[in-house]
């Protein structure tokens, strides 16, 4: 059985056959550039390099076929990242297709799956967005799936370097002070012609440890330690759960939208990778 931190990563064999591949092809492109006297551009570099797709397909959905996810799931990302370890995300999903599970991969992250959210069956979730981190020049995937067990994909680029093992934005006696800390928004309902859909977002505390980050005083790398499981709960219907990994940014954060009055008491449960959990009810006007 895979430990947390396995998650989502490709096998060793898989990995070392599409590393060698991509070094092969972008020491070429970039030894071609040097003798004519150029230096490639990461835009150029990221081409050049052999895409991680097809062997992710294989791993990660065991080659199962694929259509095209245009108007049943829209991917929403900057073109080029402002901060690579916070880089915003947001999926949005035709009702009509009923989508029970989406899982987000960044192609060229040390552990590609970011995350597979699994839909409640009567959640009404259409929206959802998080913030992940983005090592390097890649196209980011999202890949729906329906009731009916049919995958629809789309995907984004994005320019980003350096997020997995970007430093902590807070030292590590203060993360851990307000360790498992939550705290849940509502947000003004939309009027529907079925009903009311609600906005809500769920912030956690914790530092979503990558294990590729050093320690700005030690120099050392600090150990993995992140969100493994969340589940999200309103008046007793499951919203959504998260399988998460590394990708996931510091102080996980997600807003969703959901069916329902707002009257609802939310419940969050999360696990990390040392097996804390951490949990909190949210009764109607709380935070």
């Amino acid at each position: 059985m895979l430990t947390p931190l396995h998650r989502g990563r490709r096998p060793r064999s898989s990995v070392r056959l599409s590393l060698a591949a991509g070094t092969t092809a972008l020491c070429l492109f970039i030894a071609g550039a040097a003798h004519a006297g150029t230096t490639p551009s990461p835009e150029e570099a990221a081409a050049a390099a052999e895409s991680s797709w097809p062997g992710l397909v294989t791993d990660v959905f065991d080659d199962r076929p694929m259509q095209d996810g245009t108007g049943v799931i829209a991917l929403e990302a900057p073109a080029r990242a402002t901060d690579p370890a916070i880089v915003p995300v947001k999926l949005t999903l035709d009702p009509a297709k009923k989508i029970r599970k989406v899982t987000l991969v960044i192609d060229e992250n040390p552990s590609p799956v970011a995350a597979t959210f699994t839909i409640g069956a009567d959640a009404g979730l259409t929206e959802l967005e998080t913030r992940v981190r983005v090592n390097a020049y890649t196209d980011i995937h999202a890949v729906a799936e329906a009731e009916d067990g049919t995958l629809y994909m789309v995907k984004r680029f994005v320019k980003a370097a350096g997020g997995c093992a970007a430093p902590a934005a807070k030292d590590a006696v203060a993360a851990a002070k307000s360790l498992g800390q939550m705290r849940l928004k509502r947000f003004a309902a939309e009027a529907e012609a079925e009903g009311e859909r609600q906005v809500a977002q769920l912030m956690i505390r914790h530092p979503n440890n990558s294990g590729l980050q050093k320690d700005q005083v030690t120099l050392l790398y600090i150990p993995a330690h992140f969100i493994t499981d969340l589940s999200v709960e309103a008046g007793g219907r499951e919203i959504f759960t998260m399988s998460g990994g590394i990708s996931i940014s510091e102080d996980p954060n997600f807003r969703f939208d959901y069916a329902g009055k707002g009257e609802e008491t939310f419940h969050a449960k999360a696990t990390d990778t040392e097996g804390s959990v951490f949990e909190k009810d949210f009764p109607a006007g709380s935070s």
